[in-house]
């Protein structure tokens, strides 16, 4: 079986695994807490912590890792470019959701978020295993090659260029707290100049196994924002976590989206950036 034969698209839900469970090409990641993972997860899945997936530097806590931080995620995840991986956390996507951004930025596509995660699992009643892992080493490791990164990441000073010249969407998924300014997470608190709030929960279904929510329903809540899904949008939040989601569910509706991994922890502790506080703009 080829990597294509799994037919996977962005999201899976459980019924699609559930076939595929310990085939050789399939590497199942696991970014729930040691705790939940080392009492139960999805048989044949590894554990990941997201330290992995994350540089910080003194103003930014998110940054996606140099080369020598990716390389060793990659040697970690033991994936070579027939692999498929699918990922799932315990929280609703938002870490998940990193480690595939994490692996796009690589120009590594092979990869599918777990709609639910072990929510979703354990409400459809599978099984389940408490076992480590154990894997044989995979001799043709996925190359670690940036060409793709520019395509889903902007960096500071290209953001703030086009937050001046007011060229760009801004989806900010922090708490309403968080972008109003109430509640500093930073130096400083409030949001970047233009930016709309949608909480990157509300998309989640919390009566539902923590699935996604209809996307057309996600949609058209943005829409009632003001967003315009036929322009470019960029996504954020405190670290580049949360944002993992929201990321994911912009791929989903077909928008050209990137994420600022520097995130309010970069924007919000410089000096020199411009902040609003107070309600979404108009």
């Amino acid at each position: 079986m080829t990597v294509a034969a799994f037919n996977f698209g962005l999201l899976i839900e459980t019924e699609q695994l559930v076939p595929y469970l310990g085939h050789e090409l399939l590497r199942i990641v696991d970014l729930s807490r040691q705790s939940v993972y080392e009492q139960l997860h999805i048989p044949h899945a590894i554990h990941l912590r997201p330290n992995l997936l994350v540089r910080q530097e003194e103003q930014a806590s998110g940054l996606l890792p140099d080369e020598d931080g990716l390389h060793a995620l990659i040697e970690y995840l033991n994936i070579s470019p027939d692999h498929h991986v699918v990922v799932y956390d315990d929280e609703g996507g938002a870490w998940a959701g990193r480690l595939i951004w994490n692996l796009h930025c690589l120009g590594f596509n092979n990869v599918s978020l777990l709609n639910g995660g072990i929510h979703a699992w354990l409400g459809a009643g599978l099984p389940t295993s408490s076992e480590k892992e154990s894997l044989n080493k995979v001799e043709k490791l996925v190359p670690i090659e940036l060409d793709a990164e520019k395509q889903y990441r902007i960096e500071y000073s290209e953001l703030l260029e086009r937050v001046e010249k007011k060229a760009i969407q801004l989806w900010d998924c922090r708490t309403i707290e968080e972008y109003t300014g109430q509640r500093l997470a930073a130096r400083r608190g409030g949001h970047i100049p233009n930016a709309r709030h949608f909480e990157w929960s509300t998309a989640i279904d919390r009566q539902n196994h923590l699935k996604l929510h209809p996307l057309e329903r996600t949609r058209q809540r943005l829409a009632q924002l003001g967003f315009q899904f036929d322009q470019p949008v960029v996504v954020y939040c405190q670290s580049h976590h949360r944002s993992g989601l929201a990321y994911i569910i912009g791929r989903l509706l077909g928008w050209k989206i990137q994420a600022y991994d520097g995130a309010w922890s970069e924007w919000g502790n410089r000096l020199d950036s411009p902040i609003i506080t107070g309600e979404s703009p108009t």
